[in-house]
């Protein structure tokens, strides 16, 4: 495809979105986010699509005191058991992957590799949800598939182009999950819903380097395979 095609596909308002989306490490915890905001994204995020109609996804909001409560209890568990993160549960192929940017994020940080009391302490800001002041957990319930789990990314994904668009930042977290059995106590999460990811909403703080890093993308050539023909020309936009 022509590069005209790939600077025109992020010159409207979606693409501006998609492009300021990132994902913030550190939140004023003393800044709210208005309910009101976050109804409007959920409302949103429904209607992303989903097998038959099936709106599989679940998640819970948690604000204030028991917030605070579930930030306690991860710490204990993560002190008490800390979790094998080297890899984060991708296969093999994908584990420079995780290398890689875990370098330009700690490199952000002035964190050394070798540092391993730092990067301890980074790490754990996981489970306090990076300070900010919404803790989110995103379930799937545990007789759906691979197609149901797509239904929640894309229910995600709206979700969080939804906050962006509304100048709340985010981040995705599958270090909540891994701490499942703590997560569905606090909040009393039925058996039949799998945990599938934490999500820290809340206003990112700018002072924080980590915040300012912006992870590079693949070319699409790396992941898109065009079986044409396509047309050279026509309209875009």
């Amino acid at each position: 495809m022509t590069d005209h095609h790939e600077e025109s596909a992020g010159s409207g308002r979606l693409g501006d979105l998609v492009a300021r989306r990132h994902s913030s490490r550190m939140f004023l915890s003393d800044r709210p986010v208005a309910t009101a905001l976050l109804e409007e994204a959920v409302t949103l995020a429904m209607r992303a699509p989903s097998n038959s109609n099936s709106q599989p996804w679940e998640m819970y909001l948690v604000t204030g005191d028991r917030r605070d409560q579930l930030v306690a209890a991860l710490l204990a568990a993560a002190d008490e058991r800390p979790p094998r993160l080297e890899s984060a549960g991708l296969p093999a192929r994908f584990a420079d992957r995780r290398r890689d940017s875990g370098a330009v994020i700690y490199g952000a940080m002035g964190i050394a590799r070798e540092d391993r009391a730092a990067r301890w302490l980074a790490q754990r800001r996981n489970w306090e949800f990076f300070g900010a002041p919404v803790a989110g957990v995103v379930c799937l319930h545990r007789d759906c598939g691979a197609v149901d789990a797509l239904g929640v990314g894309m229910f995600l994904q709206t979700f969080l182009l939804a906050l962006t668009e509304r100048g709340v930042d985010s981040c995705v977290q599958v270090s909540i999950a891994l701490y499942g059995d703590v997560v569905r106590e606090q909040l009393g999460i039925p058996e039949e819903l799998t945990i599938l990811c934490g999500l820290s909403i809340g206003y990112e703080d700018p002072a924080f380097p980590a915040n300012h890093v912006r992870l590079p993308r693949d070319p699409q050539a790396e992941h898109v395979t065009w079986v044409g023909p396509f047309p050279s020309g026509g309209d875009v936009g």
